[in-house]
């Protein structure tokens, strides 16, 4: 999971005096703009059919009845900005709103938000040297149907350009709040037929309001290979796609140290893979002429080789894992190749945080079924439960489901078929797509989606247990925002918070951090004590509370 709050800031202003630094280094990359004289460009006019269906020339966007906006472009790389751009720009505003109301919020001052600026530019100043030529045109071309709100931040085009590093940077200077994503591959004696099928879920979270516009995004560009991923507006990078010769990308967050500068973000590189390579060979050999600017895992699906590999890359390391004697790939978030086998930061991470344990919950659900089938693997991207089918509470980063991901997505290459889910969170249903049929005739007047194919939405969410979740993170949000401010509780509101979400270790420990802090220590005790005797998240939670178990006791002598 990626959250935005006052930790990114603090570090952005531990470096303030770097901006004083502003004019080295910076002037080229904030006056660079793309050479976009060799695209023609053809000036479609939007037409709307209705609130939910637009297009411009062969363009087109349209809503499906699953919440999911369907969006079909082609063209030259500028072009390509631009279509998207003309067809998706109220979905743009709104993602801007979503994701940047928020710096709004935690950095009100105006001098904060110019020193931001100057800081972004700063910190970016490499990026541009990083992006092909042809990915910057299309952001360029993008970057036309920005709005001027967020001028403080970037001008369009090179807040655009900065937003396709928000993913990058995000789990770079919030290491310490890493929920990631889980993804698995099978494929031989593991499936039915034999053929190759991929499953994971996308753990980036920057809101609620972020995630409710999701695009799933056919792209015919006029050089590479045709592809699709499920995006977001204002985003050209791919964190989950598959292209017309069944090759997949999707992306896993790994352990970073804190970049100075940034280069390639990975959703480019992704991209650049899904765009221009056919089989897991080429997939390799464009990882390698990249310099990245955090570490992550690349999990790469192929019909051609019917096998799944992972690209570990790093800013100064680079791996690459293929298991042997065996027909399936778990990938959490840490590293497995030997290029990594004595890096410190992974081993830190093994131990300490939640990955290994969702890699062996994977791993348990893939032994306990013989042969996966979409539909089964739709159903371990869904489970909620810990090792061993304990109940964990909902929202426990230990799960598959931390019920809070952008979507949850399965490949089956060799078909072009790919299942996305739908909101909320993986739950809704998974709506199929055919990417033959798609590539070789879209249209938005038919649906494109394939009905007779679709999972349906899990029972779920129909149960008092879900609705109970829901008003549950409500509950932990006021009250973690209560003790921020030492704002006075009701005691019905920390009772509901524990009945609402019984299983979770969280919910005790946030009313033992309300009790310690109200003096009642003797109640914080109990709480911390309970949180302690429940599947604590991460050993860094563990040391938490058991620190404040220790000061209690002090206290209490």
């Amino acid at each position: 999971m990626i959250t935005i709050n006052k930790n990114v800031f603090r570090f952005l202003w531990c470096f303030v005096f770097i901006t004083l630094l502003y004019s080295c280094g910076v002037s080229k990359s904030i006056h660079d703009i793309p050479d976009i004289t060799q695209f023609p460009v053809h000036n479609h006019e939007r037409v709307k059919v209705n609130d939910s269906t637009f297009y411009a020339g062969n363009n087109f966007l349209t809503k499906n009845q699953y919440g999911l906006w369907e969006l079909y472009v082609e063209g030259n790389p500028y072009q390509l900005g631009l279509n998207t751009g003309l067809l998706t720009q109220e979905l743009f505003e709104k993602q801007e709103d979503a994701f940047l109301s928020k710096v709004e919020q935690i950095v009100p001052s105006k001098f904060k938000q110019k020193l931001l600026q100057k800081f972004l530019a700063w910190y970016n100043r490499k990026m541009y040297l990083n992006i092909p030529n042809d990915y910057k045109a299309e952001i360029f071309g993008l970057s036309k149907y920005a709005s001027d709100r967020y001028d403080y931040v970037a001008e369009n085009y090179l807040r655009v350009l900065y937003l396709h590093g928000a993913h990058d940077i995000g789990h770079a200077l919030q290491d310490l709040a890493l929920v990631g994503c889980s993804s698995f591959a099978v494929w031989n004696n593991k499936t039915e037929d034999g053929d190759i099928i991929l499953g994971r879920n996308f753990d980036f979270y920057a809101g609620d309001e972020f995630a409710k516009n999701k695009i799933i995004a056919f792209v015919n560009p006029n050089q590479g290979h045709k592809f699709m991923s499920i995006t977001w507006a204002g985003m050209i990078g791919v964190v989950s796609g598959m292209n017309e010769h069944g090759l997949t990308v999707t992306i896993n967050a790994g352990k970073s140290k804190i970049p100075l500068v940034a280069k390639t973000p990975i959703s480019i590189l992704t991209r650049e893979i899904l765009q221009y390579a056919t089989n897991i060979e080429e997939a390799i050999a464009i990882a390698k002429t990249k310099e990245v600017f955090v570490s992550e895992s690349i999990m790469v699906g192929s019909a051609k080789d019917n096998k799944a590999i992972l690209i570990e890359v790093s800013p100064d390391n680079f791996g690459v894992y293929e298991i042997e004697n065996s027909s399936q790939l778990i990938c959490a978030n840490h590293f497995q190749s030997a290029s990594y086998k004595d890096d410190e930061n992974n081993t830190k991470h093994i131990k300490e945080s939640h990955s290994k344990y969702r890699f062996d919950r994977m791993q348990e659900l893939l032994e306990d079924s013989e042969k996966i089938t979409p539909e089964k693997a739709i159903e371990i991207l869904r489970n909620r439960k810990g090792l061993n089918n304990k109940a964990i509470g909902y929202g426990n980063e230990k799960s598959l489901n931390q019920l809070l991901a952008h979507h949850g997505i399965v490949f089956k290459p060799k078909d072009k078929l790919v299942w996305i889910s739908s909101s909320p969170y993986q739950l809704g249903e998974f709506v199929a797509y055919d990417l033959n049929k798609i590539f070789g005739n879209p249209d938005y007047s038919t649906s494109l989606s394939e009905h007779q194919l679709l999972v349906e939405a899990d029972p779920f969410l129909k149960t008092e247990a879900y609705q109970n979740y829901e008003d549950y993170r409500v509950l932990e949000r006021a009250i973690e925002a209560a003790i921020n401010t030492k704002k006075q509780l009701p005691t019905d509101k920390l009772k509901a918070l524990k009945l609402k979400n019984p299983d979770y270790w969280k919910a005790n420990y946030l009313i033992g951090k309300y009790y310690y802090q109200k003096n009642y220590y003797k109640a914080a005790l109990i709480e911390f004590k309970e949180a302690l005797s429940k599947e604590v998240t991460t050993v860094p939670d563990e040391v938490a509370i058991k620190a404040y178990i220790k000061k209690i006791k002090r206290k209490l002598n």
